[in-house]
């Protein structure tokens, strides 16, 4: 099996779609000898700021020499991005090896029972990390807590970073239905460390740590403005960023005792942090600046909204905007369109997508001056707003990725259609229908190379910038 066989085959488990429940995942799991029984974890929910909260763990228990595993999801451009040992994404080798596995794996479910795609990827992970001899294991949620698969393991510590609405279809429609769900992740005995303020959602989860008779952590904003926090120079843009840090802050003194973590180490990993796609500038040779942001629903859209006002206040960027279907689009349009320059309206390369013609009418009720296209492709949109001074991609994590894609140097092209949980409206990527591409090949048009991007980001903005910035960018 070669690299671009073994994406093929994770990309046709995607005809099994979404489906939530423990079962196959344990099964799948005992099958390679419950990897998870031999590592450590800390298991991390919420609806937003999940990824950022993990790296942040992940850099400072890195710094304090751990060998750190690093499970999250969605990959914006490549699939080996879910998978990392100390930052380094799975290697096309170790991808096949374990894909050939898993596959072996599989023949013991019928197909009516077959596992998902994230079922067969949450184990594999788990197997890497086992072999990988990870002392430590950051572990992301996909979708909800309670049924997800990565639930079937006893972390060191639960923590869950805030309660809004969003997968309203799988996790229900009020604050307190959405939090039962993440609560699900909380274990007997295991401390749970949140950033949750809304107040019904906190009882539901004050409830599920009581019965579980599991420690109850919840973080005080106030931590972000104290020392030494305060004096962190945090590399993620946005006030929520911090509230993100002050979190992962409060899991490493909970579990000092079992994993001490000295605090310039802690400092040292927070300082060094990547995480790309929130808030992320990406400055142009000539001083032209696109800010990527994957904020994908209502409260995203807030605290981008806020860090557009901190950082580059009075300036208002061409926007591409592009969401999804299932989100609540019509909200965060609103709230969004003010904000812009001029509005691109795009669709978003996955199934899921909502019209451009949609999102314009959502967008004209509350920015009816502001001019907005709506175009057929993506790449029409970014050829338009090219020489705009101050570009903003945002709506979708899936966007930002096909963005990034283009800005990145690769030799072969990405496997963002992974993301998609089910078969329908997305054609196999070229790449897994020729074979792979030749090492060595020239990457494909529009493709722009920066060392900004995916390099160093101990500073968010690097290079010749002509855009205003405020000292706490720099």
């Amino acid at each position: 099996m070669t690299y671009t066989e073994a994406i093929r085959f994770l990309y046709d488990l995607r005809v099994f779609g979404l489906k939530l429940g423990l079962e196959n995942t344990r099964r799948l799991a005992s099958l390679i000898g419950d990897p998870q029984d031999g590592l450590r974890f800390i298991h991390v929910a919420g609806t937003n700021g999940k990824g950022s909260t993990c790296a942040l763990l992940e850099g400072a228990y890195r710094a304090a020499g751990l060998r750190v595993g690093l499970f999250t999801s969605p990959h914006l451009i490549s699939f080996r991005e879910r998978i990392q040992v100390n930052r380094e994404p799975i290697s096309e080798a170790d991808v096949v090896r374990w894909v050939t596995r898993m596959r072996q794996s599989l023949e013991a479910f019928p197909r009516d029972h077959a596992p998902t795609f994230f079922e067969v990827v949450t184990v594999m992970a788990l197997g890497c990390f086992a072999e990988q001899q990870c002392d430590l294991v950051i572990w992301e949620t996909g979708l909800g807590g309670r049924l997800d698969a990565t639930n079937i393991v006893t972390p060191l510590a639960s923590a869950i970073t805030n309660i809004q609405f969003d997968h309203e279809q799988w996790l229900g429609n009020t604050l307190a239905k959405i939090a039962a769900e993440k609560a699900g992740i909380i274990k007997p005995g295991v401390p749970v460390v949140t950033t949750t303020d809304a107040p019904e959602a906190l009882v539901v989860l004050h409830a599920a740590a009581e019965l579980a008779g599991a420690p109850f952590v919840l973080v005080d904003p106030a931590l972000t403005r104290q020392p030494p926090l305060d004096q962190v120079r945090l590399p993620l843009l946005g006030e929520h960023q911090r509230l993100n840090a002050a979190l992962a802050q409060a899991v490493i003194q909970t579990l000092h005792p079992q994993l001490p973590v000295a605090t310039d180490a802690w400092v040292r990993g927070f300082e060094s942090v990547r995480w790309p796609g929130r808030l992320q500038p990406w400055i142009a040779p000539d001083g032209r600046m696109t800010l990527l942001d994957g904020a994908h629903n209502p409260a995203g859209v807030q605290s981008l909204e806020l860090a557009l006002a901190q950082y580059f206040p009075g300036l208002r960027p061409a926007m591409i905007l592009g969401v999804l279907q299932d989100k609540d689009w019509a909200a965060m349009c609103h709230r969004l369109a003010p904000l812009a320059s001029s509005l691109h309206l795009v669709p978003v390369a996955c199934s899921r997508t909502a019209t451009p013609e949609d999102l314009r009418s959502a967008c004209q009720i509350t920015a009816p001056g502001i001019p907005i296209t709506p175009w057929k492709t993506l790449d029409e949109a970014l050829h338009a707003t090219d020489s705009s001074p101050f570009r903003l991609v945002t709506g979708s994590l899936y966007l930002v990725g096909e963005v990034l894609e283009r800005l990145t140097p690769a030799t072969t092209p990405g496997e963002r259609a992974l993301n998609e949980w089910n078969s329908a409206g997305y054609s196999l990527p070229p790449r897994l229908q020729t074979g792979p591409c030749e090492a060595g090949s020239p990457a494909p048009p529009n493709r722009r190379s920066d060392p900004n991007l995916c390099g160093d980001s101990s500073s968010p903005i690097q290079g010749g910038a002509q855009i205003p910035v405020r000292k706490e960018m720099l």
